[in-house]
């Protein structure tokens, strides 16, 4: 197209931003995009490039055609993975097979769920079935798993094999190996079944596991019924309230809400012995045996080792923080001072709010979405080299007029890959905060060029208005920096294998970049860069950034045991069977690793959705705070944006995805080995008053 309209765009866009930044004027151009509504340019004769810049992608039916062409390509694929000498070359076919079908499986998972036109979401879920029927027919094809075979006990030609090569080898055998390839006829038609079994009962449970619990609006007080969504003579109840200050409001929810369902306490408790079946016949002592296989924490042991050490050594200060809540319960409700469940989120919240004053609506001014982008892309630049660069997109790109493109651009390495940024609330998108890879990054033996990564960041913020721009809060602003820790993982790798790019690594690894990017969002030598108010200019308060700082130490230890607790629920139900409900096993976790009362005809492990991405996993959360923790302290608490470590960070961890071993990539990063005493101390001494203070004190 000619430069003309591409002019006019900007011209107006300028313009429209003039209006509403008012008295401020010094936004870059990210900043300035992310803080203005787009103008979209209206050319009818722009051809439709389809989405994610996918030609066969300009319309739903376009699904089937990229799905025909990934499997036409996978047959050919096939048949020279399994032909070819043993050596490098088998390798590659492997990764160009997983390429080719990611690269329409992982774009068709994000449309089924993102994309406004149901037409779009039933032709991706479509293809999702598809392509993962194939899959699943890959994994148990015994000559492509003997191709692979061949190559790893020669060792000969295992000699010979570049480490990442030789890793992505045994990372693919792993996949076979777990689908019971190694298994006769017979048990391997077993392995299948259970397979196909378990997806069902995965997606019932995801699905359920959202579904509100109705009951007749008589049953509760007329007073609270207006809090609910209502169905005729029912009302809909649909999450715990928590955040309520009426304690009957947080009771009713919580014991209407997490009332048990005998259909879905089936699905739950079939669906966990189908794991531990699946897993037993394919050689393992357990579902969580399998599952941590290749993560930094290797077995369920040393999970519970590390799960019950920092139980310990948090003790007496949960029992401070339950103190704290239940003087705070007797201090607004005298009459019912006893605490329970459904008390911690509030009574925390207040807690902190009363000591630190930390009301949002004081911070959302200084925290525009565009500022926010602008300290992103400023953060970058110093640690990485690296700017964001807003992009126009093409006809027909965008499955929203409202999502943005960034191209991510290196110094002296050009183009990295492209972010684009699904960031404002739509009716049906789904309300939550993620990462989607799109496309991964690969080294293209047939074109000799790198195949670019494609993510999508999915937020739920609210829309810019007429006087204002998009106002964070801090909670809101911490989200976008960790969705975007995972982004820049995807980009800043160069991986050669696109099966082990970005974020496809160990899970217990994976959260590490994305937490330690929270730490860079409440330091305030990087907020001053951007915080200040969208109106006036004038930047954040020191002050107010250390009151928040501090107040999220506020029943820190409490906070972090109720996540012990369902990271303890999660490793036992993946253990070996207990021969008793899934409920009495919560009830026991409950009274030993959390404090607060089980609640009689309860049962929240019904509710417990991580359950099916994060099987056997949920520790994840807390090994990877821990670990972003022990980076954060050791390598940037001194200075926060050191481009010498940030290009040690880049070439120590973001930069080899999943090919090499996750904690020979933290001893890299750390010139040292930590074990489970280092994880748990750097928890805890988070808790320290001013303890980022006091760690810069002693080592200055």
């Amino acid at each position: 197209m000619s430069a003309s309209p591409r002019l006019f765009h900007l011209v107006k866009y300028r313009s429209l931003w003039t209006h509403v930044r008012r008295k401020v004027t010094t936004w870059s151009p990210v900043g300035a995009a992310f803080n203005a509504k787009p103008l979209r340019r209206l050319d009818l004769f722009e051809k439709n490039v389809g989405l994610f810049g996918v030609p066969e992608l300009s319309c739903p039916e376009g699904f089937q055609a990229a799905t025909q062409t990934a499997l036409k390509n996978t047959e050919l694929l096939l048949h020279r993975a399994c032909s070819c000498s043993p050596g490098v070359e088998t390798v590659e076919c492997f990764d160009q097979l997983s390429d080719g079908l990611c690269k329409v499986a992982d774009l068709a998972d994000f449309i089924k769920v993102a994309h406004p036109d149901p037409a779009y979401r039933d032709a991706a879920e479509k293809t999702c079935i598809e392509i993962g029927t194939v899959v699943e027919k890959l994994n148990t094809n015994v000559e492509l798993c003997k191709s692979l075979k061949n190559l790893l006990v020669n060792p000969n030609v295992a000699a010979e094999l570049d480490p990442d090569t030789k890793r992505v080898a045994e990372l693919f055998m792993f996949d076979f190996e777990i689908s019971g390839i190694h298994l006769d006829d017979k048990l391997r038609k077993q392995a299948v079944a259970l397979h196909v079994k378990l997806l069902d009962l995965n997606n019932e449970f995801l699905i359920s596991s959202h579904v509100p619990n109705r009951i007749a609006k008589s049953a509760i007080p007329e007073h609270l019924q207006v809090h609910f969504a209502s169905e005729g003579s029912f009302i809909q109840i649909g999450g715990l309230h928590a955040d309520s200050p009426d304690d009957l409001l947080r009771e009713v929810a919580y014991r209407i809400y997490l009332y048990p369902n005998a259909d879905l306490m089936e699905c739950l408790e079939e669906l966990l012995k189908c794991r531990y079946k699946l897993a037993k016949l394919v050689g393992y002592d357990s579902y969580g045996h399998r599952a941590l296989k290749g993560t930094m924490a290797k077995n369920p042991e040393t999970v519970m080792s590390f799960l019950q050490l920092l139980t310990e050594k948090l003790s007496q200060r949960t029992a401070k923080d339950f103190q704290m809540m239940r003087d705070m319960k007797k201090k607004l409700n005298p009459r019912n001072a006893e605490l329970m469940p459904w008390d911690h989120p509030f009574l925390s919240g207040v807690l902190r709010a009363e000591r630190y004053n930390i009301e949002p609506s004081l911070y959302s001014p200084y925290l525009s979405l565009g500022a926010c982008m602008e300290g992103l892309n400023n953060l970058f630049s110093q640690l990485y080299g690296v700017s964001l660069m807003s992009e126009h997109p093409g006809a027909g790109e965008m499955w929203s007029d409202d999502v943005r493109k960034l191209a991510v651009v290196h110094e002296t390495e050009g183009l990295l890959g492209y972010i684009y940024c699904d960031f404002f609330h739509r009716r049906d998108k789904p309300h939550q905060d993620c990462h989607f890879t799109i496309r991964g990054g690969r080294w293209c033996q047939e074109t000799d060029q790198y195949q670019l990564p494609v993510v999508v960041l999915m937020l739920s913020l609210p829309h810019p208005t007429k006087s204002a721009p998009t106002l964070l809060t801090p909670g809101m602003m911490e989200n976008l920096f960790h969705e975007m820790g995972h982004a820049m993982h995807s980009m800043l790798g160069r991986t050669r294998y696109q099966h082990v790019t970005g974020t496809r690594c160990a899970t217990d690894f994976a959260e590490v970049p994305s937490i330690l990017m929270e730490y860079f969002a409440t330091d305030y030598r990087v907020i001053s860069q951007f915080a200040r108010h969208y109106e006036t200019g004038q930047p954040l308060p020191e002050s107010m950034v250390a009151r928040l700082c501090e107040s999220k130490k506020v029943c820190g230890a409490a906070d972090t045991q109720l996540q012990i607790f369902y990271a303890v629920l999660d490793q036992i139900y993946h253990g070996k069977p207990q021969n008793r409900s899934t409920t009495e096993i919560l009830k026991e976790m409950q009274e030993k690793f959390y404090g607060l009362p089980y609640i009689p005809n309860t049962a929240w492990q019904l509710r417990f959705s991580h359950l099916i991405g994060y099987g056997a996993k949920y520790y994840s959360y807390l090994m990877s705070r821990a670990v972003a923790s022990m980076v954060w302290n050791q390598c940037f608490v001194q200075d926060p944006l050191n481009r010498d470590m940030g290009e040690r960070y880049r070439r120590e961890m973001l930069a080899h995805g999943g090919a090499k071993e996750p904690m020979l990539m933290v001893e890299g990063m750390l010139q040292r080995r930590p074990g489970i005493e280092d994880f748990v101390d750097a928890l805890v001494s988070e808790l320290n008053p001013n303890f980022q203070t006091f760690l810069m004190d002693s080592e200055s």
